[in-house]
């Protein structure tokens, strides 16, 4: 299974997936104009590789922002890849990157948290 990489625009994020590593990454801003779009072909592949994951699969989020039709789709990606976890197929976390001073973002973190049955890490990112 190849894996899939999608550069950052101003409207949607930076996403990597590599399927031999078991890391889904996005990072940015998610406010696309059709985010069924831009989202259906990161989840189709998103959910092929759930049928044969790594061992262990990393979702990492460090996103700035994103909006109510985003969400609905990381919280789908988050349920696909929870089910793994749940199953026993493969180890899975989330990794939850935000601002120190973001509150909206470190809560968004705490409700996907409260969904799913894998774990989440709340991160802080560093300041400089």
């Amino acid at each position: 299974m190849t894996g899939l990489h999608i550069d950052r625009t101003d409207r949607t994020p930076e996403v990597t997936i590599d399927p031999k590593t078991g890391l889904i990454d996005l990072r940015g801003c998610s406010i696309p104009e059709d985010a069924e779009k831009f989202y259906g072909p990161v989840f189709n592949l998103v959910e092929r590789y759930c049928n044969a994951p790594a061992p262990q699969t990393t979702v990492r989020l460090a996103l700035d922002y994103f909006n109510s039709s985003s969400s609905k789709f990381i919280l789908d990606l988050l349920r696909l890849i929870d089910e793994v976890h749940a199953s026993g197929k493969a180890a899975a976390c989330v990794e939850w990157f935000f601002e120190p001073d973001d509150l909206d973002m470190q809560e968004a973190g705490q409700d996907y948290s409260a969904l799913l049955e894998m774990p989440v890490r709340l991160i802080a990112k560093a300041t400089r």
